[in-house]
């Protein structure tokens, strides 16, 4: 939140049988190192996406509940009032899909999965001002568990994802041009993934690392220059559903997910420049890392 506080909003609570995916949510304070209570959703629902908006409110949109349903409904976190909101609904109910704040204040969402119609290539736009849900270009390929990164242009790299109920793994890039309203094919990756992670770096490049189909430890980097992806120095750990955070040092620290055999993770490691590099020069693939 703008407050510098973190708002946890729903998932499931495994260690219950049957698993029942929760409505209550929680503000954790960093000074205090506490979690409270705050208002709770109007609707239970995981594997959700959670966007800070432009205004400091969050949007909470789609998703999976323990009746076995894809979500299409949303709601509105007020930060101030401590409270959610029910807002429109998407016309396509989804989850694991991507949610992503655009430079004009909406929410590009993309993808995802629906049981009821399988994996899905459409897209839509939350408009904050009018709290409603709009479609907008479709990506040119099917696709869920992929990621979706903001680039420095203000367009958004779609990157992998599994493209059918069968987990085939994407190498297809889209760019969305938030102008033009339309998804554009941008150079293949390196090796097809999804459960991945791609961070937008200080140079502008984009680190896609890890993912599924295996699990990997390669890496690749995306130059939004050329519309290329390189391969890049691989992870020491193969893992997939893992977290990558971009560091104040500009590095990135990839920790936890799942190994091979499905195996959870407590590890980390850091991705960077092998050594201390000129100013202006960035991180690489040749030896020297810059």
């Amino acid at each position: 939140l703008v407050s510098g506080h973190v708002l946890l909003a729903g998932g499931i609570n495994a260690y219950v049988s049957p698993s029942p995916s929760v409505a209550s949510a929680e503000i954790y304070d960093p000074t205090a190192g506490t979690f409270t209570a705050t208002g709770s959703m109007a609707t239970s629902r995981y594997l959700h996406t959670a966007t800070l908006l432009a205004s400091g409110k969050v949007l909470v949109a789609g998703g999976w509940n323990t009746s076995s349903t894809a979500l299409a409904s949303a709601e509105v976190y007020d930060p101030t009032a401590a409270t959610f909101a029910t807002t429109g609904s998407m016309a396509a109910a989804r989850f694991q899909y991507t949610a992503t704040l655009l430079g004009t204040g909406k929410v590009l969402v993309a993808g995802g999965y629906n049981p009821g119609s399988t994996v899905l290539s459409s897209a839509e736009l939350y408009d904050p001002t009018g709290g409603t849900f709009a479609g907008t270009g479709a990506m040119t390929t099917t696709r869920y568990i992929h990621t979706a990164t903001m680039l420095s242009s203000g367009k958004v790299l779609v990157v992998g994802g599994a493209v059918d109920i069968s987990g085939d793994a994407a190498s297809i890039a889209n760019l969305y041009d938030p102008t033009a309203g339309t998804f554009a094919a941008t150079g293949a990756l390196v090796t097809a993934r999804y459960g991945h992670t791609a961070t937008l770096l200080g140079s502008g490049q984009v680190l896609v690392a890890g993912g599924y189909t295996g699990p990997l430890s390669s890496a690749e980097l995306y130059d939004p220059t050329g519309g290329t992806f390189t391969a890049t120095g691989s992870m020491v750990t193969a893992r997939e559903m893992h977290t990558a955070t971009l560091l104040g040092s500009g590095q990135v620290l990839a920790a936890g997910g799942l190994g091979s055999g499905s195996i959870s993770l407590s590890s980390a490691e850091l991705f960077g420049c092998l050594t201390t590099c000129p100013a202006g020069d960035n991180c690489g693939t040749i030896p020297d890392g810059c």
